[in-house]
């Protein structure tokens, strides 16, 4: 007669279970820097990427689809929203953007952590649904820093900027509904407080078990 298969005896050495990544919304006025420190934060750290956002907007000279943002019709979006596809979505300088939930979910099942670049209103959202989410919040040193950073830009003139100026003082407002602020006076110090908050996400338990297993059970196993 054939044999039972013996049950497999668990091995201390298999990969542990993939720890959920983390999901962090940054929210910042235009020109504050969020774009600059998001991206140097990826350049300087592993496991961490950003989501790609749908929007209706059009594109500019050197943007890529599907690497800046998933560019679609009014149409195409309103349809998305109708089938619940987005995680978040707001109405912002008159154009359309989204965060694709399947994308992000699927992201954050693999370990990776995940930044989401949206406004407040985009913030809110998020933070409904995903309680565990890091908010960080990020300020211009003032307000004369602030219109510089945007008349440097050279490409509005003097009323989009006035309009733009009004809309970050509305954005700013909200600054107080997030778990963490960063004022970005000196590029390399908001950097690091940047770096900081991931590095201290990333120590706490749930993630140290996962991403230490073997060690953990090597540890404990000594004085046995």
């Amino acid at each position: 007669m054939p044999q039972t298969p013996t049950p497999a005896t668990p091995n201390s050495t298999s990969p542990a279970p993939t720890a959920q990544g983390t999901l962090y919304i940054v929210s910042a006025p235009s020109g504050a820097g969020k774009t600059s420190l998001v991206r140097a934060l990826l350049e300087r750290n592993d496991a961490i990427g950003v989501s790609v956002s749908h929007t209706t907007r059009a594109m500019r000279d050197g943007e890529r689809d599907g690497v800046n943002y998933h560019f679609v019709t009014p149409e195409t979006f309103e349809a998305m929203v109708a089938r619940g596809e987005f995680f978040e979505h707001a109405w912002v300088f008159d154009r359309h953007y989204g965060t694709s939930r399947l994308e992000v979910e699927k992201r954050l099942a693999l370990g990776e952590d995940v930044i989401l670049e949206i406004d407040w209103q985009g913030a809110r959202q998020v933070r409904a649904q995903s309680p565990e989410a890091e908010s960080i919040f990020i300020l211009p040193p003032s307000l004369a820093a602030l219109r510089e950073r945007l008349s440097g830009r050279g490409t509005d003139d003097d009323s989009v900027i006035e309009r733009r100026m009004r809309d970050a003082v509305s954005e700013m407002s909200h600054y107080d509904e997030y778990e963490h602020v960063i004022v970005n006076d000196t590029f390399e110090h908001a950097l690091h407080e940047f770096e900081c908050i991931v590095h201290a996400r990333r120590s706490r338990l749930d993630k140290m078990r996962h991403r230490h297993a073997a060690l953990l059970d090597e540890l404990l196993d000594a004085g046995e």
